[in-house]
């Protein structure tokens, strides 16, 4: 029951959404463009997130925090 609500709603939106976005296409260049642009942003971080949570992280990556402990770690100078 509460996924049905949860879906309408979400179709409800996309339906406002796309009614938006068809009232701003006949607008000027410039308000298509801003619109553009944030909706390829949101998108953008959209796939960013749902990509970290289901490829597996990357078991070779190095932070640049654990690379400078490796190096103090191994200077010659404090031993």
């Amino acid at each position: 029951m509460i996924f049905k609500l949860i879906l309408k709603i979400g179709i409800l939106a996309i339906e406002l959404f796309l009614a938006f976005y068809s009232l701003l296409i006949t607008d000027s260049l410039l308000i298509k463009f801003l619109f553009f642009a944030f909706t390829a942003t949101i998108i953008a971080f959209l796939v960013t997130k749902i990509t970290d949570k289901l490829l597996p992280s990357d078991k070779d990556h190095v932070s640049d925090m654990d690379f400078m402990q490796e190096m103090e770690s191994k200077d010659p100078s404090k031993e």
